[in-house]
């Protein structure tokens, strides 16, 4: 006799593969008061941006060898921390000066969409594949960053204590980085807090972590890319909800996620952009969308680095 062992297909839902750009080129991630100094404002920034594209564009040309260069363009708009104008008024100013400047914009995306997209709670997914490192010699007494919101490169410097009894005070002892070369360079992220109402408000460096895995085509919910451009059509809407989380400016645009990723950012960014590196450090992405992307890449002979938060670059420019 045989026995036959029949499962559920649903059970087991298959990673789809999404389409991928050698180069994810990121020419701007601007806040409300950015949009606010107008139209001059946003010109000195694609002014700056633009030299940098450029090299960025030749540096995957290079590394694409003889195969056509695959680079996609995006831009990020904060409607997550504060809502300002509406995407009929933000959206054509930012373009006309990105043109102006001699660049192209083939996406737009939300930063909302980093944290809920549609009914997919990204963020909160994302935090829940969060792995801490103990640090050599520690011992658990600090709670887990699943519930103090506070993620860290390293050993924390020990909470002061009154002594006990025939007991005395612990001596202080500095921060330590746990991948140091020389010299500590200790960094404590926080991931979210919460609103007087109790609601979790997910902090500017986590949101961009989740960006940069979107943009590396490494996000799935349920084996389903969560971000997924959708065509743009007709007038841009007068409210930030009618606006899709991403959206496919040209239609002939290489495809948004990629390989690797170059962000080229006005210089308040790094602080953040370091923490992101801390959070990708930590975080275990998907397996099988890892699996697809190193199969294609090897495919292509255009491999990528291991470690996801080294296929992340930047360049930051001064300010504008």
């Amino acid at each position: 006799m045989t026995e036959a062992v029949f499962r559920e297909t649903t059970a087991e839902p298959r990673t789809q593969a999404v389409p991928l750009s050698h180069l994810s080129l990121e020419l701007g991630h601007l806040y409300m008061e950015d949009f606010e100094a107008g139209p001059e404002h946003l010109r000195r920034h694609f002014a700056r941006v633009r030299p940098w594209a450029e090299a960025a564009r030749a540096f995957a040309a290079d590394r694409a060898g003889r195969r056509r260069a695959r680079v996609s363009t995006c831009f990020l708009i904060d409607d997550y921390f504060t809502r300002f104008a509406s995407p009929a008024e933000v959206v054509p100013m930012l373009l006309a000066e990105a043109e102006r400047a001699g660049l192209t914009v083939d996406y737009l995306a939300r930063e909302s969409a980093c944290a809920v997209s549609g009914k997919v709670p990204v963020a909160e997914a994302v935090a829940g594949r969060i792995v801490e490192e103990p640090p050599p010699g520690s011992y658990g007494h600090r709670p887990p960053a699943a519930q103090t919101g506070w993620l860290a490169n390293g050993v924390r410097s020990p909470t002061a204590r009154a002594p006990q009894a025939m007991r005395k005070a612990a001596v202080w002892e500095p921060p330590r980085e746990t991948a140091a070369r020389r010299h500590s360079v200790f960094l404590d992220v926080e991931l979210w807090n919460e609103t007087p109402d109790g609601e979790r408000l997910w902090s500017c460096p986590f949101l961009a972590a989740v960006w940069q895995l979107a943009r590396l085509g490494l996000l799935r919910h349920q084996g389903e890319p969560v971000l997924d451009p959708q065509p743009h059509t007709g007038a841009f809407p007068d409210e930030w909800d009618d606006l899709p989380p991403l959206v496919r400016l040209d239609p002939r645009a290489d495809p948004f996620a990629a390989y690797r990723t170059c962000s080229v950012l006005p210089s308040r960014f790094l602080p953040v952009e370091h923490a992101v590196r801390v959070v990708l450090d930590r975080t275990d992405v998907d397996r099988e969308a890892l699996r697809q992307i190193a199969e294609r890449s090897a495919g292509e002979g255009v491999p990528v680095p291991g470690p996801v938060a080294d296929r992340v670059s930047y360049v930051f420019c001064e300010e504008t």
